[in-house]
């Protein structure tokens, strides 16, 4: 009895491993959320210069606005970062300082009250020279932050 000879057939293409279309998924994914992610990085508007007459704090924002260099009506108010009402809310003192070429007067306050939803802010009236500057101040256990000076 003879027994027949193997069949020969052609080679075929290369045994893919089973993972391999799933990595290849994987990259081509991860490459079009990277695209995207630049695109729209590069779309994004620059972010804004920080705010005039405003100090960044390592909790939060001081902020003091009003006609620089004339009386009138001047706010000052304090923002914390990522805080909502709760336990930790503070008591602080916002106010002023005035100052010219010869001399730096001491602060006026505007008053003291507790952070309502992370924030607060006070008013008054402020009697100015055309040649002095004018900063906030803010006062938390002894403790005294200011934003840099505005002058006109």
């Amino acid at each position: 009895m003879s027994v027949p000879a193997p069949r020969r057939t052609l080679p075929g293409p290369p045994v893919r491993r089973p993972d391999a279309r799933c990595r290849a998924r994987r990259v081509t994914v991860a490459l079009a959320a990277l695209g995207l992610v630049a695109a729209t990085a590069a779309a994004a508007p620059p972010a804004p210069p920080a705010p005039t007459g405003c100090g960044e704090l390592v909790r939060g924002q001081l902020c003091l606005r009003g006609p620089v260099g004339a009386d009138g009506m001047y706010t000052a108010t304090y923002r914390r970062h990522g805080s909502a009402a709760g336990p930790d809310e503070i008591i602080v003192r916002l106010g002023y300082q005035r100052k010219n070429d010869r001399i730096t007067a001491f602060p006026g306050w505007f008053g003291t009250r507790r952070t309502q939803g992370g924030a607060v802010g006070l008013r008054g009236r402020v009697e100015m020279l055309a040649d002095e500057c004018i900063r906030g101040v803010m006062e938390r256990a002894e403790t005294f932050y200011v934003t840099k000076w505005s002058c006109s």
